[in-house]
């Protein structure tokens, strides 16, 4: 008589059954240990691995004396001001749209500010973990006023000028299938390759994220000899991103976001912070580190694993939501762009974060 050992009964439980259990378990625990530790090892390191963009006025370029400047660094410096109360104490690591992936999932960089779409596969299948949305975006296209067209609807038979390993890639294909319209792929790596293949005329079109198109655009010698046409082709809520594994380091990065909204809700700029900390208001004492939990003696950093000025120290140092987005591409900049969806959920956009309590 021949025995198939995956029916033996163990507890109540046929052998297969155990060697699946066995088999998450290990997978749990691999994932849970690998990068368990993120805080440990920059705290360690003593600076902060923030995979950014090649170069995107605005979100993430180093300026003429080689600092990296945008509202996705300022996001870098946000996290780097709660852990080590010094914005400063970051190394940004440039990536391409191609890479920028295996980079976080290899544990080269401690967190993704690169204006990346969170999407179901990016946040399942590929082990990622969007913390919060620090811009809302949506695809447009570009093209040289010289064309003479006035929508996407025209473009058919056009070239188009598209970075490769992006959503724009499947949006575009969509688009233009769904609209009976038939295009030429330009592929390109970078944004700078894309401005610099659109701007040689190897391509009649260049499509990506309308943020990414004005700010080439504001970039460009004449900005007026280019339109951004009106239609917006996709939802792109834009994100830093940390891997599966680490919640308390996801915890860190999402709350050093959200307490740059919390702190525009409330009023609270890099310039009047000290004085906040007298405001009679609740929420503002906890998020400055003011007040205590219960009668714990410390305050809400601890939950984090942080000091108590955490947030005070991004605020003082980085700025509230506001001051970054207008510094870095409001009205007042060169790539002017309106606060639109990027507003707070009470002046008409839909930027929201949790109560801090």
């Amino acid at each position: 008589m021949c025995y198939d050992p995956r029916s033996i009964i163990i507890g109540g439980y046929k052998m297969r059954q155990i060697k699946s259990l066995l088999m998450a378990l290990t997978l749990v625990l691999f994932t849970s240990t690998s990068f368990a530790a993120t805080l440990d090892d920059v705290k360690a390191r003593g600076m902060l691995k923030c995979g950014s963009n090649t170069g995107l006025a605005g979100f993430g370029l180093p300026d003429d004396n080689g600092v990296w400047q945008g509202i996705d660094v300022d996001v870098c410096r946000a996290v780097a001001a709660a852990v080590f109360g010094d914005s400063m104490a970051v190394e940004f690591v440039p990536t391409t749209s191609k890479v920028r992936f295996t980079v976080l999932q290899s544990g080269e960089i401690d967190m993704l500010a690169r204006n990346t779409t969170w999407t179901l596969q990016r946040d399942v299948e590929l082990g990622l973990e969007f913390v919060g949305v620090n811009y809302y975006d949506g695809q447009g296209f570009m093209v040289p006023a010289s064309l003479g067209v006035s929508s996407a609807t025209e473009l058919d038979g056009a070239s188009v000028c598209i970075q490769v390993g992006t959503t724009t890639e499947m949006n575009l294909a969509d688009y233009f299938g769904a609209n009976g319209m038939s295009y030429e792929a330009v592929p390109v790596e970078t944004n700078s390759e894309a401005d610099a293949a659109y701007t040689a005329g190897r391509c009649d079109v260049y499509t990506t994220d309308a943020s990414g198109l004005y700010a080439s655009r504001a970039g460009y010698p004449d900005p007026s000899a280019h339109v951004v046409l009106p239609e917006i082709i996709s939802k792109e809520p834009l994100g830093p991103a940390v891997r599966h594994g680490d919640g308390a380091w996801a915890d860190i990065v999402r709350w050093s976001l959200n307490a740059m909204i919390i702190a525009e809700e409330k009023g609270i700029t890099s310039g009047n912070v000290d004085e906040m900390k007298s405001s009679k208001d609740p929420e503002v004492l906890r998020l400055l580190g003011v007040s205590q939990v219960g009668d714990t003696g410390a305050g809400y950093g601890q939950w984090l694993g942080l000091s108590d000025d955490w947030a005070y120290q991004i605020i003082k140092q980085v700025g509230n939501y506001s001051e970054s987005f207008e510094k870095h591409i409001g009205v007042n900049t060169p790539i002017n762009i309106a606060r639109g969806l990027n507003a707070l959920y009470s002046d008409g956009g839909i930027l929201y974060a949790p109560p801090f309590r």
